[in-house]
């Protein structure tokens, strides 16, 4: 199939949908507005073939016992990730830092296929990982 879904979940607050809100209509909001729950469509380019992600950016409200209180650390986000044996990348929604990287790297976890993602025709570019910006998000 050439469509691919992606749920975002976690506390209310964390920027769940300003991540999502930057990825597919590169904007940012300063306000803080709950979320109900929203679906997004995405055309993307990968395999050389067209290709849709649905993204459902959730309410905040369900409850995650593991989630309840997110990693306030590099560090601890690293150490949090290594045990639940998933990865690991910090973003800023508001900065633009790592947020095409984010998605790509959940369309390279389809192990059938080689996806590259390409908006507006510009593929992303890795930023390095050296760079420290303030506000930035803990992704797993």
């Amino acid at each position: 199939s050439n469509d691919y879904r992606v749920v975002v979940f976690g506390a209310g607050g964390v920027g769940k949908s300003s991540l999502v809100l930057r990825f597919v209509k590169g904007t940012f909001r300063d306000t803080y507005i709950p979320t109900i729950e929203d679906t997004y469509r995405q055309v993307i380019s990968c395999d050389k073939s067209v290709c849709t992600l649905q993204i459902t950016d959730t309410t905040g409200s369900h409850q995650f016992p593991a989630l309840q209180r997110p990693p306030i650390s590099t560090r601890e986000g690293e150490a949090v990730a290594k045990e639940w044996k998933c990865a690991f990348m910090e973003t800023s929604a508001k900065m633009n830092y790592n947020v095409k990287e984010l998605f790509q790297e959940l369309l390279n976890l389809e192990k059938r296929r080689n996806v590259s993602l390409t908006i507006d025709g510009k593929r992303s570019s890795k930023q390095k990982r050296t760079d420290k910006i303030k506000g930035k998000c803990s992704v797993m």
